[in-house]
């Protein structure tokens, strides 16, 4: 197993597509819902263990060998809002461009042609995860990372809030992250057993309406 690989995938840098979605800050910021350091860490907190908990455990079956098809239906079930089912698609397809570039797997390729359009992207994570040598708790980790990586830096532009205390508080929220991921992997290991009934299915309603509102705004600066 490549700890190299982890900081590769992992790595803002990585050109994924994530930079351009918020996590459903930017709603959250015009309502008025994150305002300030405080807040934002309460936002992500919600996110970690509802949307978080979910991808991670995606993730993580996917990274354990599950049907991909199979988890992408069940993304699917528990996205109720099209604006984020569209966004994960989106999501997917270009970490899926820049897994096979980075990590070629017939895998991989065979996911790119069951879904053309992109699969979502907690699914293609955890495949580009075990294509790179990762394990599902790496899978796990990522995908838990990213669900409150990505509205902290997006809050650091949306409100001009210090890259100090957004990073403050992604390290406060740290403890919790391994907290799901490793529910996450629990939850995945059950799935030869019982089924995908066995993952998690944490609902967040407010960020799915939220979604929604944001996609039908005519300027704004992130996609989701």
């Amino acid at each position: 197993m490549s700890r190299a690989a982890l900081l590769v995938l992992a790595d803002g840098r990585f050109p994924a597509g994530g930079h351009a979605h918020s996590g459903g800050a930017e709603a959250a910021v015009r309502a008025g819902r994150i305002t300030d350091a405080a807040s934002l860490e309460e936002f992500c907190r919600g996110r970690l263990h509802t949307a978080g908990l979910v991808a991670a455990a995606l993730a993580a079956s996917a990274a354990l060998g599950a049907d991909p098809v199979r988890l992408d239906a069940v993304a699917d079930a528990r996205t109720p809002s099209p604006a984020l089912r569209t966004a994960a698609r989106r999501l997917g397809r270009q970490l899926l461009r820049a897994a096979r570039a980075t990590w070629p797997s017939p895998e991989l390729n065979l996911l790119a042609r069951e879904f053309p359009k992109g699969a979502h992207q907690p699914v293609v994570l955890g495949l580009t995860a075990r294509a790179a040598g990762l394990g599902p708790l790496d899978a796990a980790h990522c995908a838990a990372y990213e669900s409150v990586g990505g509205p902290a830096t997006a809050t650091v532009r949306l409100l001009s809030l210090d890259p100090f205390d957004a990073t403050a508080v992604l390290a406060r929220l740290a403890p919790e992250l391994d907290r799901i991921a490793d529910r996450a992997v629990e939850a995945a290991r059950q799935v030869p057993a019982h089924g995908t009934d066995a993952l998690p299915a944490a609902s967040a309603p407010l960020l799915e309406i939220a979604a929604e509102a944001h996609a039908a705004w005519p300027v704004r600066l992130f996609a989701s």
